[in-house]
């Protein structure tokens, strides 16, 4: 299934000459790095693309320089079909599922034609990669050497993954969570070291560019603020966006923390609700579908997560549930609305759900879990791995 899938795919990049706009930025900003040239100064193929990631990303980026395009787009569909494999081993991991090869394999394969990954790798996006670095790194066992690093380290590369170092401040693992933050800071200071110039034009100027990245109100943006520039036909919806992303902000990490304290159990020292037992999948899927909600802009191939929670509702018993999640990300339906020019702003009501598919479901989560609704319990009833890294809660001691 995965040779077959992994041909397909290949094929219809072939016959569509795609080309992954987004790794030939990528080479670009590596040859900046490279030559000496201004990071943020140019743009790249007939979308005229600049360079939006910190320095530190373009110092990585360097190896890319030294590859001819048609070479650079072999492996990056190579390279993101492989770490794909990864993040379903560790989505695996996250839900409790076996990580059996035949299943990663032909989960794989089917996981290349949800919209977001298929676009990820299409473009020849990073985001299978960050995903990867985030999961691996928080289901590490606790207490493992240099937990956190990683997590700092995605979060270097495209900044919204800071928002998990606020998830382990809230559940009192200040320890990862410090670790993190000080990797984090690594990546500044090293991106100060090797590009001063670069650095403080970013820092200072770029990173509050948001239309530089692209405008928000088109359909390709799947945040919270494109739902509602859309929704109100307004480019810039002001207030009417930020103030909502600040309160789903807090709800969100609300959430993932009450997933936590659940977790071990109330404050007052009883055991939690049961049908909460288990490892933290729920306060890592609440956290990053917060960022993809708050995030200003958030690109329907940023919302890869959707592999993990794919699999943490298939390990629930929650196999319907499952399917409906596959169906809206393999849909495609914010590409089949008019979108051309500015018709994205001059949508009818029923086109609106067409158009912002992922937030609404995110959304939709949020509330169901927020709403303890009895017709989601099954997805709280996930049980652990026999090998998870968590601790079994003491028995209270017999008085005597």
């Amino acid at each position: 299934m995965l040779a077959l899938s992994f041909a397909a795919f290949c094929a219809l990049c072939v016959v569509t000459r795609a080309p992954m706009a987004d790794a030939l930025v990528y080479r670009a900003e590596g040859a900046a790095v490279a030559h000496g040239t201004d990071l943020y100064g140019f743009t790249v193929t007939e979308w005229q693309l600049p360079a939006t990631y910190p320095p530190f990303a373009a110092l990585l980026f360097v190896p890319t320089a030294w590859l001819p395009p048609d070479a650079l787009k072999v492996a990056f569909v190579a390279g993101n079909v492989a770490l794909l494999a990864v993040l379903v081993r560790l989505s695996c991991r996250l839900a409790g599922l076996p990580e059996r090869l035949p299943a990663v394999c032909a989960a794989t394969a089917l996981a290349l034609w949800l919209e977001p990954v298929f676009q990820t790798v299409l473009f020849g996006q990073i985001n299978v990669a960050v995903a990867c670095l985030i999961l691996w790194d928080l289901t590490r066992p606790p207490g493992a050497p240099g937990k956190g690093i990683a997590l700092g380290i995605a979060a270097g590369v495209k900044l919204t993954p800071a928002l998990f170092i606020a998830y382990l401040l809230l559940t009192r693992r200040r320890g990862e969570a410090a670790t993190a933050a000080s990797a984090f800071a690594g990546t500044v200071l090293l991106g100060a070291l090797a590009l001063p110039a670069a650095s403080v034009d970013f820092w200072t100027r770029r990173l509050y560019e948001t239309d530089r990245v692209g405008k928000a109100w088109i359909v390709d943006n799947q945040s919270l603020q494109g739902l509602i520039a859309r929704a109100l036909g307004e480019p810039s919806p002001g207030l009417a966006w930020a103030l909502p992303a600040v309160a789903i902000g807090c709800a969100g990490l609300r959430l993932a923390r009450r997933a936590d304290d659940d977790r071990w159990g109330d404050d007052d020292g009883r055991a939690g609700d049961d049908r909460w037992a288990g490892d933290d999948r729920w306060g890592v899927l609440l956290t990053a579908f917060t960022a993809l909600l708050i995030s200003p802009i958030s690109w329907s191939h940023h919302w890869v997560w959707c592999v993990p929670l794919i699999a943490v509702l298939y390990a629930g018993q929650r196999r319907r549930l499952a399917a409906t999640v596959t169906a809206v990300f393999t849909a495609r339906t914010l590409w089949l609305i008019p979108h051309q020019g500015d018709l994205d702003l001059q949508l009818p009501w029923w086109q609106q759900p067409l158009a912002s598919p992922y937030p609404l479901l995110a959304l939709a989560l949020l509330l169901a879990l927020a709403a303890d609704r009895p017709a989601l319990g099954g997805i709280r009833a996930c049980r652990p791995p026999l090998s998870s890294p968590i601790p079994p809660r003491p028995a209270a001691r017999p008085r005597r």
